[in-house]
């Protein structure tokens, strides 16, 4: 870890309700708890609250989920009055595109948020139906001009990649739509076929590998053509616009993590939440643990990790821990004496990073 990853610290707030649950989803999101809303941000406030003496000043938030815009925009900005967050800090809430408002965006805004990240996936309505999500194309434009006018200054589009049915001018259509809307940050996903998702039950909608590998490549080639600039696999942003919370995953930051199955890292101990909404009310409203597991890395397993993670991004890893056998998938990376890997060695990520020493 890198003395100013040490020097940041973030909040990742879990918000685990959604309008319809995605046929690729596996998080811990649900559907149907509509009436726990206003409870559970309550219990994400105590939470909050406890834990705002222990914690050094903030310099990233991030509000994922679930679908955080779907919850009373004012109730999730309460949360955020009992934390000692940097006035300067990157302040990110991921959004549907069909349940963006002005209203909505207002208290964001006055609650410090200056990035949006917003769940595209795809702009082709058939392939969104293929993926099971259900929101119009159309929305994300007006969406989009409603964050521009908000005065949001930094906007993230996600993308997935790999749905059945998703032809390559499909998905340059997305890629393209999403670049004309200019965003600061693009993210693209390869679909996961993920245990227990309707997904997963239906072989006919699983991915195929060499088709996800043509619209990784192509997508790189688009974006980067436009000027962002890949510093993870999945991201691209624009100089000086990639996520900084993100970078805290990477570099193996410290974060605290609040509301269900939140995860947090403290000390070099990862710890996360009860994955139910039930049992987290539960336990803040009698006063008990949330945590529902933990683990801490020997010294060598985590240089090791801090490795692995490193050379999925831009900074690379001295060469020394690069075998010769993989050294074909990667190239020098700007800090000096790095490697970091190719457009093609991205997608051989997984096996350079178990062959690293």
């Amino acid at each position: 870890m890198t003395s100013e990853a040490n020097a940041k610290f973030g909040l990742y707030l879990h918000v685990p309700f959604c309008v319809r649950r995605c046929d690729y989803c596996s998080f811990a999101t649900w559907a149907d708890r509509g009436h726990l809303v206003e409870t559970y941000l309550a219990a994400c406030r105590t939470q909050a609250k406890a834990a705002s003496t222990s914690v050094p000043e903030i310099t990233s938030v991030f509000v994922g989920g679930g679908t955080p815009n779907l919850v009373p925009a004012d109730l999730l900005a309460n949360i955020f009055q009992e934390l000692p967050i940097a006035p300067d800090a990157e302040f990110t809430v991921e959004c549907n595109p069909d349940l963006v408002d002005t209203q909505q965006l207002d208290i964001y805004v006055a609650a410090g948020v200056n990035r949006v990240s917003l769940g595209v996936q795809s702009m082709v309505p058939h392939v969104l139906a293929s993926l099971g999500r259900d929101h119009d194309p159309d929305n994300v434009y007006a969406a989009v001009d409603a964050i521009r006018e908000a005065g949001i200054a930094c906007l993230n589009l996600d993308l997935i990649y790999g749905a059945n049915g998703e032809s390559i001018e499909d998905w340059t259509t997305s890629v393209e739509s999403a670049l004309s809307l200019h965003p600061e940050h693009l993210s693209t996903y390869a679909l996961t076929v993920e245990p227990g998702t309707p997904l997963a039950d239906d072989f006919n909608r699983h991915p195929n590998d060499d088709d996800q590998a043509d619209k990784y490549l192509l997508a790189d080639a688009l974006i980067t053509s436009a000027g962002l600039v890949n510093y993870e696999i999945s991201n691209w942003a624009r100089p000086g616009e990639h996520c900084e919370h993100n970078m805290l995953y990477w570099n193996q930051g410290e974060y605290l993590g609040l509301g269900a199955a939140a995860h947090s890292h403290l000390d070099q101990r990862r710890f996360w939440s009860v994955r139910t909404p039930e049992r987290f009310i539960t336990a803040v409203t009698e006063g008990s643990s949330v945590e529902a597991g933990a683990e801490k890395l020997d010294p060598e397993a985590w240089a090791l990790e801090g490795r692995q993670l490193a050379i999925r991004t831009d900074e690379g890893v001295p060469e020394k821990f690069v075998p010769n056998e993989v050294q074909h998938l990667t190239e020098p990376a700007d800090n000096e004496g790095n490697l970091k890997l190719t457009v093609e060695g991205r997608l051989l990520a997984n096996e350079v990073s178990v062959r690293l020493r």
